[in-house]
């Protein structure tokens, strides 16, 4: 029986949710959710519909250089 999982691991993924990522950067929700409304337009972010989704890999560039957040 071939197996059928198609689970990805959070640090493959490209686009992330918001508990997704702040799981994974150790950033709560809420916070995640205040730098998104803060900024005009801000690059990390997708919009899917009404759904908003994190770039992975542009956040952590976007944290590797910040010192406060």
């Amino acid at each position: 029986m071939k197996s059928t999982d198609t689970t990805v691991n959070v640090a493959d993924k490209f686009l992330l949710t918001f508990t997704e990522a702040s799981r994974y950067f150790g950033i709560g929700e809420n916070k995640l959710r205040s730098m998104a409304s803060l900024e005009q337009n801000p690059d990390w972010l997708l919009h899917n519909g009404s759904r908003q989704l994190i770039k992975r890999v542009r956040l952590e560039q976007i944290l590797m250089a910040a010192e406060t957040i």
